[in-house]
């Protein structure tokens, strides 16, 4: 991870325009091509002012002397017609350091609490996210993450699950992403893409169906066995 405290002016193009006005700021780049600019401040829930996601092109410009003087950061993101390129742009008048830290590389993404187990509990029984599926491989890894199961149907076709405790907009996003990264493959080009959760909000399932993603609710307790999946009536 490379970590660089910049007096820096920061422009954004993409969806909108912003800029941020000359300050000091960190800027992170992490070796999977995530890129953030950071304030202090902005109490417990806070969060970057500007980043980009993998995969990512970051092109820097130097003086004379060598000394940073301009990083370009740009993305691709949206699938289909909706794809767009969005830019990051740091003016850099003075850099205050510029360091490079070798971390830890997690080899899958560790699930806390409802979610793990859920993942656990699908992959015991992915049937519950869509008729005759069956387990191929859990975290199956892409280059920008791992997706939680890859299934294939009844009819051999390719299926992506990712699960959610509560599925929001951000978890549809994360999933076409992976569904972007896996039809690369030309054997997978035709993967879909399914997102189970215990909760999935309306926004989000708006959002899935326009994209063709199906979405699932699934409930732990008839995962686990605790209950029946659906009230029986018996004949008097």
């Amino acid at each position: 991870m490379r970590l660089i405290v910049a007096r820096c002016e920061v422009s954004y193009a993409g969806r909108l325009s912003t800029v941020l006005p000359e300050a000091v700021r960190l800027l992170m780049l992490k070796a999977d091509g995530t890129f953030m600019v950071w304030a202090d401040g902005g109490g417990p829930n806070v969060k970057p002012l500007n980043w980009m996601i993998p995969p990512t092109v970051v092109e820097e410009e130097t003086d004379a002397d060598g000394r940073l003087e301009r990083l370009v950061v740009r993305t691709l993101q949206g699938t289909g017609k909706q794809r767009q390129e969005e830019q990051l742009e740091i003016g850099i008048a003075e850099v205050l350091s510029d360091v490079e830290h070798e971390l830890d590389v997690l080899v899958t993404l560790e699930k806390e609490g409802l979610e793990r187990e859920l993942q656990e509990l699908l992959a015991g029984a992915p049937q519950w996210c869509g008729e005759g599926l069956r387990l191929v491989r859990r975290e199956w890894p892409t280059d920008i993450g791992p997706v939680d199961l890859m299934c294939r149907d009844g009819e051999d076709r390719w299926i992506a699950v990712e699960i959610k405790r509560i599925a929001t907009i951000d978890a549809v996003e994360q999933l076409s992403r992976y569904l972007e990264r896996v039809r690369l493959d030309p054997a997978l080009g035709s993967c879909r893409g399914v997102l189970a959760a215990q909760t999935i909000k309306p926004q989000a399932r708006v959002l899935a169906a326009s994209r063709g993603i199906e979405c699932v609710e699934v409930d732990p307790q008839i995962l686990r066995g605790e209950r029946e999946p659906e009230l029986r009536l018996f004949a008097a």
